[in-house]
């Protein structure tokens, strides 16, 4: 009983709610903490992994891609890719990011590591296709595509992708509005918070 009660203790629930980044962090003050260290090592603004994040796994650490199905669609075979964890970031992208950084301990489960990640591939987007680290559509087709397939425009023939990227730059929007009114509070931190 005490093993399971410790292993739910360390699973970390998404926050209650999702569609408010204020909230987000006022929920969970060292996920903001890992936002701000992201925007400072990479130059990149805090609302645009974090609706990247919010499409890509609803903010659910352990959160994996379907399964793929073979024999008529009846047996389960394997994952349709090897995404997982907060920024369902792929097995071989996430070995370039742990390789490039040297973060040899990094976990796609753990948030600090995942928003880390997010930035390095949103700032190599910049980099490689020259895609402003403020535009949450073109980053979003070029975290779905890679940079070579958003170099081909492979998404060109995705309307549904081009939907899902339109909705993530409408969150990016909604959540940058929604930090700006409480980043003050949020750099003082939540103690200090409460006497303000």
């Amino acid at each position: 009983m005490l093993c399971v009660a410790l292993l739910s203790a360390c699973t970390t629930t998404p926050p209650s709610n999702k569609t408010n980044l204020c909230e987000i962090f006022r929920e969970k003050s060292d996920w903001y903490d890992a936002a701000a260290d992201m925007r400072d090592k990479w130059g990149v603004p805090i609302h645009v992994p974090m609706a990247m994040m919010y499409q890509e796994s609803s903010f659910r650490s352990d959160a994996l891609p379907p399964r793929d199905y073979v024999f008529f669609g009846l047996i389960p075979w394997g994952r349709v890719s090897s995404a997982y964890g907060y920024s369902q970031a792929k097995t071989p992208t996430w070995e370039d990011y742990v390789r490039e950084t040297g973060n040899s301990w990094a976990d796609r489960d753990d948030f600090d590591d995942a928003i880390d990640f997010m930035g390095w591939f949103i700032a190599k987007s910049y980099t490689i296709n020259g895609v402003s680290k403020w535009d949450a559509y073109a980053q979003y087709l070029n975290y779905h595509e890679g940079w070579g397939g958003y170099r081909r425009k492979t998404y060109a023939s995705k309307g549904w992708l081009v939907k899902v990227a339109k909705r993530v730059n409408e969150r990016a929007y909604v959540y940058a509005k929604q930090l700006k009114s409480c980043e003050e509070e949020l750099n003082e931190g939540w103690f200090w918070g409460l006497f303000g």
